[in-house]
């Protein structure tokens, strides 16, 4: 690839602009193209796609350090501080993104819905990290080799998804590396997120504990997923990338039709007088 043809990269995410899967993920697709960092001050994350009204911004080694939310990021960075990007990478995310009820609690996943809402492709990419809390789960992850693989995966998406037409038919890809991957061949699969939904909840006095046993069950090797779908490549060792489309969709409905039709309000405002 020629330097005229090095794409212009908009690169953020939510852990926060020092996380040390982002500096890898920066310093990875810099071989390739021109990033500039447009990404949070701090660790934003599972904020989804809330948006500031004002954000501050100030000028970082990388880029830019922005006191606000990956979308906010992903706004500023297209309609102001890098408005040429060719593309939009979110990410290396500390901790997986998969799933169908995950995808709108990422921040992560957010930044690149957001640029897909701009008509520019994105990608958004994490790292499964067994636990999923406490203090062990928080001291993994915390060595930037610990991402190489989840950064090599991005950049051969990145170089060769625009030209073999990916995005003609993807707004984003949703790109999830397996944990312990480096120092071995690690598979790529395409996937759909899984639809399993496995949240609960326990009153403890004056509180609620809101419980996802899914990330338990991960590490078990417990899942009921199917083969195809993102947590199952993941737990299996592969790397997981599905191929997704931000804006929402809607189905005909004979039922809801016949409900419209029959909607009369002079009639329901007298049926409630009675």
């Amino acid at each position: 690839m020629s330097a005229s043809d090095a794409p212009q990269i908009l690169l953020t995410n939510d852990d926060g602009i020092e996380s040390p899967g982002f500096r890898v993920l920066y310093d990875v697709l810099s071989e390739i193209g021109e990033v500039v960092a447009v990404a949070p001050a701090d660790d934003q994350s599972a904020v989804g796609r809330t948006l500031s009204r004002r954000v501050e911004v100030h000028e970082h080694e990388l880029g830019y350090a922005v006191a606000g939310t990956p979308a906010d990021c992903t706004v500023a960075g297209l309609e102001s501080l890098c408005p040429d990007a060719d593309m939009v990478v979110s990410g290396c995310n500390k901790g997986a993104n998969i799933g169908a009820y995950v995808l709108g609690r990422s921040g992560t996943v957010s930044a690149a819905v957001e640029a897909a809402f701009f008509g520019v492709p994105a990608v958004a990419v994490s790292l499964y990290v067994p636990g999923g809390s406490g203090d062990d789960w928080r001291r993994k992850a915390s060595d930037p080799e610990d991402y190489r693989e989840a950064a090599a995966a991005t950049r051969y998406l990145v170089e060769r998804a625009p030209d073999a037409g990916v995005f003609d038919e993807a707004d984003y890809l949703n790109v999830n590396a397996p944990w312990g991957a480096e120092g071995r061949a690690t598979r790529m699969e395409v996937t759909r997120p899984s639809t399993l939904y496995d949240m609960t909840a326990e009153r403890d006095g004056d509180h609620v504990d809101l419980i996802d046993r899914t990330w338990d069950r991960m590490q078990t090797g417990d899942i009921p997923d199917p083969v195809g779908t993102d947590r199952r490549a993941v737990v299996e060792g592969r790397i997981s990338v599905s191929p997704l489309t931000a804006p929402h969709t809607t189905r005909h409905h004979e039922a809801l039709d016949d409900l419209a039709d029959g909607y009369d309000p002079e009639t329901l405002a007298h049926a409630s007088d009675d």
